[in-house]
């Protein structure tokens, strides 16, 4: 059952993903606000409203959405909330919540290109229409304003807007300085890492951002703030954030430290070193485990511990320095 927290309640939303329920959260302020949207199922629906009603409101009296990022379970029921409600989030979300066809066509060449790269053999295209599946449970509803690192969201004058990138490109966390609340999505969650996740820049002709090192900045980012309390995307809340950053960020450092492990006597493509990794999921999960090798690479290719050489084929090796 949803409660308040403060002005702050929490609403707990089921969704059809392995990661399972998604937090929203709605917060009083000038105007009642809501922090993400779950994702577009009846069951989703039906608890939210729910929960909604238990907590003295109804669709209709919600003001605005503010997202913390565009995946799926974070932006999914927008598309059934009321036309006055005003949606708020980062820019790279416009394309996805608009289901930009040229974006599209530039988000699968992107990924074609990275397929080849990577060394994977066979068809791509049924690889990629799996990876795309989860949008069905997207919204189509585009943005009323972008916000970013610096604005004001109006309603919510106490707030600060964080830009965490990383996990996703449109991420976007919120800081109440007065008390120390942070609502950070899927930035950092209590009882598991985030995976920062390989997605296509927002404009084609920019290179293909480094999630692991923009996810590494935005954790260090949480040090510059005096945080109580961390609301998450999924999970539990967080008490004491900045020791738990501490330690993703050793534990990061350590499985790349065992990716170069690999590479010292051999060369492997990131498919090659993927299967290593990750031999009992990589196949169910390649999109997660493909990110995730990804990731390490950025990372030891940054310090200067690997190099990277691409054959005459466009796949890429990498060898230990």
């Amino acid at each position: 059952m949803a409660s308040w927290i403060g002005n702050i309640a929490k609403i707990i939303l089921p969704t059809p993903f392995a990661v399972g329920d998604v937090n929203v959260y709605l917060v009083k302020g000038e105007a009642l606000s809501l922090i993400d949207a779950g994702v577009k199922t009846k069951e989703a629906w039906d608890s939210f409203t729910k929960q909604l009603a238990q907590l003295g409101y109804a669709p209709n009296d919600i003001d605005q959405v503010i997202l913390t990022h565009h995946h799926p379970d974070h932006v999914g029921l927008l598309e059934w909330l009321p036309d006055h409600v005003k949606v708020l989030g980062h820019p790279y979300c416009e394309p996805f919540l608009k289901m930009d066809t040229d974006f599209f066509i530039a988000h699968d060449q992107f990924y074609y290109g990275l397929f080849q790269e990577f060394g994977i053999e066979g068809e791509f295209s049924p690889l990629l229409k799996k990876w795309k599946s989860p949008l069905k449970f997207s919204s189509k509803r585009p943005l009323t304003n972008a916000i970013n690192e610096g604005d004001k969201i109006e309603g919510l004058n106490d707030w600060v807007i964080v830009e965490t990138l990383g996990h996703a490109q449109s991420h976007l966390s919120f800081y109440r300085p007065k008390d120390g609340i942070f609502i950070g999505g899927d930035h950092v969650l209590a009882t598991i890492s985030s995976n920062p996740l390989l997605e296509p820049p927002l404009l084609k002709k920019n290179e293909r951002p480094k999630p692991q090192l923009q996810y590494n900045a935005s954790l260090k980012k949480l040090f510059n703030y005096e945080i109580n309390k961390v609301f998450t995307g999924h999970g539990a809340e967080i008490n004491n954030v900045h020791s738990l950053v501490e330690r993703r960020l050793q534990r990061q450092y350590d499985r790349a430290m065992q990716v170069r492990e690999m590479l010292h006597n051999q060369a492997l493509t990131t498919f090659e070193i993927c299967k290593q990794l990750f031999p009992a999921v990589y196949q169910k999960e390649l999109g997660l485990t493909l990110s995730e090798t990804t990731a390490q690479l950025d990372f030891l290719l940054s310090i200067e511990v690997v190099e990277k050489h691409v054959n005459d084929n466009g796949v890429a090796y990498f060898t230990a320095v």
